[in-house]
């Protein structure tokens, strides 16, 4: 008998993956007869399992999805032998700072929800309050609706969703989220809503419309990465485009992480995005250096000095 999941005395639910061979045993005889039981793959787990393990840190994000996977899993398996399953919806709201992964596992789940046919198209379509907020009556509402059936088996996903909700009484960003709020409800089985932003404004947010908080069973706060979570990001964009560090550069990049996230000023800290446009700046700032020295050895080529960093004012650091 297959035993996909079990559930722990917390409520967490735990995927089982087994795939052993039992052993029956007869009753008169010494030999035995081995019952192979059928192998659960869970192959759309595994793939997402895959993908989000090339993703630093987000722990909690991965145990989250896993845990969607295994509710989706068990709903099908109760259907299948006549027991009540609940078709829940699958909104959900993002919150944190940019650059902490969430457009990216947006993404993930998008294909997860495809291959495990909650979703028929598993597309993704990003948007902003552009994208949604009209210029007179009705046009929000259009162009809303308009949005929403482009998403149509896919994921709508809304990034800054907050400022849907700025703009006071006479502002039409209100008709949009209750154009959203209509439809998450009549069509919460045709495609999957994830509202994104900062954690502070959208606990506000949630506030504007008395139905919007009930809507979204799935709350998820993306943390700021650690200083060694971003100079693991760093290494693997420096790997994927071959370069690499000298001790010099590493230190000094350390320890401008460090001054950077310990600001208690800080609001808004970009994350992988920060340390991304760090790493390219200096990159080109390596170019420069080397088209002025006329060093092309691969050695050369490769190697990023503490002079090529290019930090948060703009400036070279060296030593």
């Amino acid at each position: 008998m297959e035993r996909p999941v079990t559930l722990k005395n917390n409520g967490q639910i735990n995927i089982v993956l087994n795939n052993e061979t039992q052993k029956t045993h007869g009753t008169q005889t010494s030999s035995f007869i081995p019952v192979v039981k059928q192998e659960v793959k869970h192959e759309a787990l595994r793939d997402i399992e895959r993908e989000m393990g090339k993703l630093v840190g987000m722990d909690e994000m991965k145990r989250i999805v896993k845990e969607v996977y295994a509710w989706l899993y068990v709903s099908k398996r109760r259907e299948e032998i006549g027991l009540k399953a609940e078709k829940q919806a699958l909104h959900m709201m993002f919150k944190g700072n940019p650059g902490t992964g969430k457009t990216t596992v947006a993404r993930l789940l998008a294909k997860l929800f495809l291959e495990m046919k909650v979703l028929s198209k598993g597309h993704l379509i990003e948007a902003e309050r552009a994208d949604l907020v009209g210029e007179y009556i009705g046009h929000t509402a259009q162009k809303t609706r308009d949005l929403i059936k482009k998403a149509m088996g896919g994921i709508l996903f809304i990034d800054e969703a907050y400022s849907l909700g700025r703009g006071g009484e006479k502002d039409f960003g209100k008709e949009a989220i209750d154009t959203l709020v209509k439809h998450m409800e009549d069509r919460h089985q045709e495609f999957v809503l994830i509202l994104a932003g900062y954690s502070r404004e959208m606990d506000n947010f949630l506030m504007l419309n008395p139905g919007l908080k009930s809507r979204f069973p799935l709350v998820i706060d993306f943390k700021d990465y650690t200083v060694s979570e971003l100079l693991q990001i760093a290494d693997k964009m420096l790997k994927e485009r071959q370069y690499e560090l000298t001790k010099e550069a590493l230190y000094k990049l350390r320890q401008h992480l460090n001054d950077i996230t310990g600001q208690s000023s800080l609001q808004a800290f970009s994350n992988g995005r920060y340390v991304r446009n760090v790493i390219e700046k200096s990159i080109r700032s390596q170019a420069m250096r080397l088209l002025s020295a006329n060093k092309f050895d691969r050695e050369e080529l490769m190697t990023l000095k503490s002079i090529d960093l290019i930090l948060a004012d703009g400036e070279k650091v060296s030593f």
